[in-house]
């Protein structure tokens, strides 16, 4: 039985939620607190005459305490988190089912869809910060600058926003689904200097000019891997087009002076190929719990 008091006010139930949401993962609470204030708030508007209190007191029933509405947001996520998550392979016991194996996970080619596209979205990304940074910076001195500079702190929130949503659909990480909540009753002037104080403003920016090195990687790592090894992989067929195809190595050719080796160089290519899946996977486990570091706001902030 509930024993903890309602709350009177939108704040102190969002507080209450956040408790009640303690140790769940941090998007999750981000978006739990972003529909209650987005409920509360309409709500509010609609009911004129009412106070805050009375308001909450009045949807107790149909929307919830913050402890009943924090149990059925535990077990929404795991319902959607089944049901949106990809057949899982088959478990292999032996190190060779396990290595090749990869090829039967879709979060391997998720990750590697995400690492050719990073180096598009490292440049766009990087790109608009320094020059959305450089230009409202530079414009602070006329009246223009600072509407500019709040525009520019909005667009990189949505922009975090959006690449969050990326990463949860092709790392598997889960991400936000909704925007950083904030109070709405407070003064615009307090949630403008809040928008300067919130940390995760600024390493959501962060991310994204780290975005441009690591792009650069991820798209370098897969196509030069992808490439070689496909090639490898190929190899024999330099007997059947000796003309178009010939592998080479420090100028010895080994189509013409040593063919019995192609099929050890495809061997080499198959593994090389797998290894590279399995590459593509783990980075995107890590740039996933990256990305979840710096664009996830803390739920205890």
């Amino acid at each position: 039985m509930n024993t903890t008091a309602l709350p009177t006010t939108i704040p102190e139930y969002l507080e209450q939620l956040r408790a009640a949401l303690r140790g769940a993962d941090p998007a999750m609470i981000q978006d739990a607190l972003y529909d209650a204030e987005e409920y509360l708030r309409a709500e509010l508007a609609e009911q004129p005459g009412k106070s805050e209190a009375e308001v909450i007191a009045s949807v107790a029933g149909s929307y919830g305490a913050p402890e009943e509405v924090a149990d059925i947001y535990r077990d929404t996520e795991v319902t959607v988190t089944r049901a949106l998550r990809p057949p899982a392979p088959p478990k292999r016991q032996s190190t060779l089912g396990r290595f090749f194996g990869v090829v039967a996970d879709p979060h391997t080619y998720g990750a590697l869809f995400y690492m050719l596209l990073s180096l598009a979205t490292g440049i766009f990304y990087f790109t608009w910060v320094v020059t959305g940074a450089s230009l409202s910076g530079g414009l602070l001195i006329l009246i223009v600058g600072i509407p500019l500079l709040l525009l520019f702190l909005a667009s990189v929130r949505l922009l975090s926003l959006v690449e969050g949503r990326m990463v949860e659909v092709l790392l598997g990480e889960r991400m936000p689904r909704r925007p950083l909540y904030t109070q709405r009753d407070k003064p615009w002037m307090t949630r403008i200097t809040e928008l300067f104080t919130d940390a995760r403003t600024w390493t959501a920016m962060l991310y994204m000019l780290l975005m441009l090195p690591l792009g650069i990687l991820y798209f370098t790592l897969v196509v030069t891997l992808l490439s070689v090894s496909l090639a490898f992989v190929a190899a024999p067929l330099s007997l059947l087009l000796p003309h178009y195809f010939d592998v080479t190595f420090f100028h010895w050719s080994l189509t013409e002076q040593a063919p019995w080796l192609l099929p050890l160089v495809s061997i080499v290519g198959i593994l090389m190929l797998f290894a590279t899946l399995h590459l593509a996977r783990g980075v995107g486990k890590i740039h996933g719990q990256f990305a979840k570091l710096l664009l996830v706001r803390n739920p205890v902030v």
